[in-house]
């Protein structure tokens, strides 16, 4: 079986854009044209490889096919620059990271990537529990993710972990606080999004099921600030709570209460260059992790 690469450009596109006619627009071609090459690829490996959906979405061989289309592009991006000395292009560098980690130890990445003109970083932002899901499905080549069990085809290596602590304003604490500690059965507290578990983790590990009133507030920003505000109590990195409590916005919520989480780095088996110079640059800004 001989792949055309054109056929896969096209799958790509469809799975990043969502519809045949946005990867058409984004290829430069026609929607007819997108619809030819899905179905060329389909009849050579002789399976459907996109769901038509809205959006389309790849099936499981469509998935395999779009991660080999990725890796294939990043060598090939590579080559090309090497041969047209750094003067044609740019290397697209599709990485998965958790919000919490980039509004604090990943930024000293970004800030390294940003003085290379060959790389376009193409962030996912997801939470380290599902991130691992991107380096599956082929959506990504690395990942910041919290399972240490190396996906397929990938390499692993631990990063740190990265803190938690439940706090709340200081108005917050102290009018649910119950004796010597919070109310955690009555205060109202505040989650990321469906997919964060780490404030019903700390309930559970103290006997207390879920209170009555639960805010979601899906940006590490808008999270951050939502606490402040006194919406509620919630699980707090580190590196955020500690200038927050400095100016008294924020208090812990018991001493000795926190969550470690545990951060690795997974990034594809590829002889690459460009996600080797990635993988020096996110172990040097993990050391705030450790």
């Amino acid at each position: 079986m001989e792949l055309a690469p054109a056929q896969l450009d096209a799958l790509v596109a469809i799975a990043d854009h969502g519809t045949f006619e946005a990867a058409a627009r984004h290829l430069h071609v026609t929607a007819s044209a997108i619809s030819q090459r899905i179905r060329a690829l389909e009849s050579d490996v002789g399976q459907v490889v996109v769901r038509r959906t809205t959006p389309c979405t790849p099936t499981r061989a469509g998935e395999e096919l779009i991660r080999l289309a990725r890796q294939t592009r990043l060598l090939h991006d590579e080559v090309r620059e090497a041969l047209a000395h750094g003067h044609l292009g740019t290397v697209d560098l599709p990485v998965a990271v958790s919000a919490d980690s980039l509004a604090t130890w990943f930024r000293a990445a970004l800030a390294d990537v940003a003085g290379w003109p060959d790389v376009a970083l193409r962030l996912h932002v997801e939470d380290q529990a599902f991130s691992a899901d991107l380096l599956r499905s082929g959506d990504v080549l690395a990942a910041v993710t919290s399972e240490p069990a190396p996906v397929q085809g990938c390499s692993v290596e631990a990063l740190g972990r990265l803190r938690y602590v439940p706090a709340a304003a200081p108005e917050v604490a102290e009018r649910w606080r119950r004796g010597r500690g919070p109310d955690w059965a009555a205060m109202p507290m505040v989650v990321f999004n469906e997919k964060d578990t780490l404030q019903h983790d700390l309930l559970a590990a103290r006997g207390v099921g879920e209170p009555a009133v639960v805010h979601r507030v899906p940006t590490s920003a808008d999270f951050l600030e939502a606490v402040c505000l006194g919406l509620g109590w919630g699980m707090i990195p580190v590196p955020q709570l500690a200038p927050l409590v400095e100016r008294s916005r924020l208090v812990p919520l018991g001493s000795r209460l926190h969550v470690d989480v545990p951060l690795f780095w997974q990034r594809w088996r590829l002889d690459s260059p460009t996600l080797d110079r990635l993988t020096d640059v996110v172990r040097r800004a993990a050391g705030a992790l450790r």
